[in-house]
């Protein structure tokens, strides 16, 4: 596992948009062998997807020959509500950059088969060839995607129930009312996730202490799912001084001592 420990959120979010460019450039994509993403909805991303949008701005990057799926998405939520990630993606992201609609592979969270439609979306993950690169946040808790505490670590892309301390975490989004909070999601798999050829993961703020505590320190355990990322091949952890909190002193200046001279290249 990689741990890149930044001074704050917007360091992070700079760090975390010039490896997404230096990873889409590096690989040429074309309309025949696109450069495949995931990537998750709200805050984590933000502060990345603002300097990405400003990258294809600037003519610095193009999306013309990315494939992006989302993670996850409510049930029950249109893509036309405010709170369906479907809508937060594209008013936030896709809005703003060069991609093809054809390439947008959105989870639809009115979908009358939810199996029909877990099924599907993991055949057509299989059918690009897999997931070049998949970014997530990951919760108070450790969960990544929607695969909350005590999720299969062999699981696929299925419905969730939430569990009362998401919904309280999500409410911030619902006018602070957990009972708008949508009670069941779809979201991809551990395995689905454990399957892409490489993960990032941003964590910021002390909140997410003790979660990256169990991912870098702890045992690997189903009730703390980010703790999985200790078997992927090739796992970063995009982080800010207030998340490495819990972590040993010598643990965090291993890390910092081993990224001195290791930067993406920025193209």
């Amino acid at each position: 596992m990689r741990l890149i420990i930044s001074p704050d959120y917007e360091q992070c979010s700079q760090w975390a948009a010039d490896y997404v460019a230096y990873k889409i450039k590096a690989a040429h994509p074309t309309a025949e062998r696109p450069f495949v993403m995931a990537i998750p909805a709200g805050s984590s991303p933000l502060g990345m997807f603002q300097r990405l949008i400003a990258m294809f701005q600037k003519r610095k990057l193009s999306f013309q020959n990315v494939v992006i799926f989302n993670m996850d998405e409510y049930v029950g939520l249109s893509p036309k509500d405010p709170q369906s990630y479907h809508r937060f993606l594209w008013e936030k992201f896709f809005d703003h950059i060069d991609i093809n609609k054809k390439n947008v592979h959105l989870l639809d969270g009115q979908t009358k088969d939810f199996a029909k439609e877990c099924a599907s979306y993991e055949k057509l993950i299989r059918s690009y060839g897999g997931i070049d690169l998949l970014i997530g946040g990951v919760g108070e808790d450790g969960h990544i995607a929607f695969n909350e505490p005590g999720s299969s670590l062999a699981s696929r892309t299925r419905v969730k129930t939430l569990n009362k301390n998401t919904i309280k975490a999500n409410a911030r989004f619902f006018d602070n009312d957990s009972n708008l909070v949508p009670k069941n999601v779809l979201t991809i798999g551990i395995a689905t996730i454990m399957e892409a050829k490489e993960v990032m993961i941003i964590a910021s703020g002390d909140k997410k202490a003790s979660a990256l505590h169990c991912a870098v320190e702890g045992s690997i355990n189903h009730m703390c799912p980010i703790s999985i990322l200790q078997m992927h091949p090739h796992a970063l952890i995009v982080c800010d001084d207030e998340a490495t909190s819990e972590l040993k002193a010598d643990t965090v200046r291993y890390f910092k001592e081993n990224e001195e001279v290791k930067m993406p290249q920025k193209r």
